[in-house]
């Protein structure tokens, strides 16, 4: 069963499952409605993550930067033009460029 959140999704990371009648294939996410008492059912061995909580408001998205602040999401974007963020381990030389 699906715990009761305000906000829940399901992936399949392996596997595939069904809730009511419709499967849910590997690599694939599933949201769900409020409605309480969701069932999933394994149609074979499966590896899941159930994710999900309060709803935590309105979420803006641009790029590769997400957060509940228009304001933030600026000061990323000038901080990736500015080259503040950490280098990875391993790729220190290649840097991808903010699309404009």
């Amino acid at each position: 069963m699906v715990p009761d959140a305000e906000e829940r999704a399901v992936y399949v990371a392996e596997g595939e499952i069904a809730v009511k009648d419709v499967n849910i294939h590997e690599y694939s996410m599933a949201v769900f409605t409020d409605e309480k008492g969701t069932e999933l059912m394994a149609k074979r061995d499966s590896r899941i993550a159930i994710v999900g909580g309060e709803n935590v408001g309105r979420r803006y998205i641009e790029w590769n930067f997400v957060s509940t602040s228009k304001e933030r999401i600026e000061q990323a974007k000038a901080n990736w033009k500015a080259q503040n963020f950490p280098k990875v381990v391993g790729d220190e030389e290649e840097f991808i460029p903010l699309p404009e």
